[in-house]
């Protein structure tokens, strides 16, 4: 069995619900999947001492979750002042509006679809409760409205789908592009050599205890697939389908869909670089 220390990453171990950092603390969703992993982390951040809170990404619509979170947060003595979302996916964010009905509190989000209340969220907004401070870093890629929130004072992102805790994240075509998520992934790789990043906190998966390796690896594997995707074109097989079939011959068939996706992504973008 290979130890966690040698994984992208670092990650932490199995994925509990409770404490992650200081100011961090997570509540699993019970939707695990082959896509989801052990299902949505549904973060609960708060300033130590503080008594408000807010939570990142409420999840799927499911009552017993919602009214798990808000439970965990008041057990420790906290009232949810504000919701935040890192994209519109239901499995993040199909819960959002129920919960904001339950803690009477407003969703902020890129997308404004998503939102409720009049303020979004964007390049260097900065969200401050109760003395957290979180700074919004826009992470398209993934999907078009994916963000990212840097926790200065844990030296930690909380990354949604951009980075999971295992394995590697889709590119949802034709919403998520690929030149766009290459650049996301750049901007989370300067925040760990410039900005003292070293925790990733994902939306799925364990947390990741070295986040420039975590990115590191990311673009060291779309690199690779990209160079696969090339390969396979220039050897006649141009259906998106066949690419897969060829490339991700080795990934599980249930997730070919989701594979094909993302490869539809990378014929995009070496189109658009007149590779192919």
């Amino acid at each position: 069995m290979t130890d966690a220390a040698d994984l992208p990453g670092r990650p932490r171990g199995a994925v509990l619900s409770g404490p992650a950092t200081e100011r961090a603390v997570n509540v699993l969703a019970p939707n695990p999947s082959a896509m989801t992993l052990d299902g949505t982390n549904t973060w609960i951040l708060a300033e130590p001492g503080s008594e408000l809170a807010v939570v990142v990404d409420p999840g799927p619509l499911d009552e017993g979750h919602l009214r798990n979170v808000i439970d965990t947060a008041e057990r420790s003595g906290r009232r949810i002042a504000l919701t935040l979302l890192t994209h519109g996916h239901p499995d993040h964010a199909e819960g959002a509006a129920r919960f904001a009905e339950l803690t009477g509190t407003k969703v902020r989000a890129l997308d404004p679809a998503l939102r409720l209340g009049d303020e979004g969220l964007g390049h260097g907004d900065v969200v401050r409760v109760g003395g957290l401070e979180l700074r919004v870093v826009p992470t398209p890629g993934h999907t078009s409205d994916s963000l990212c929130f840097h926790l200065p004072a844990e030296g930690a992102v909380l990354t949604g789908d951009t980075v999971l805790g295992r394995g590697t994240t889709v590119v949802a075509h034709p919403d998520g592009r690929l030149g766009d998520y290459l650049d996301s992934l750049r901007r989370l790789r300067s925040l760990t050599v410039d900005d003292g990043v070293h925790t990733v906190l994902p939306g799925h998966g364990p947390v990741l205890e070295d986040a420039q390796g975590a990115v590191e690896y990311y673009l060291a594997h779309r690199a690779h697939r990209l160079a696969q995707v090339e390969t396979a074109v220039e050897n006649g097989h141009r259906a998106p389908s066949e690419v897969v079939a060829h490339v991700y011959a080795d990934v599980d068939r249930s997730l070919w869909p989701a594979a094909e996706l993302s490869v539809r992504a990378q014929l995009d973008y070496l189109r658009e670089h007149g590779l192919i």
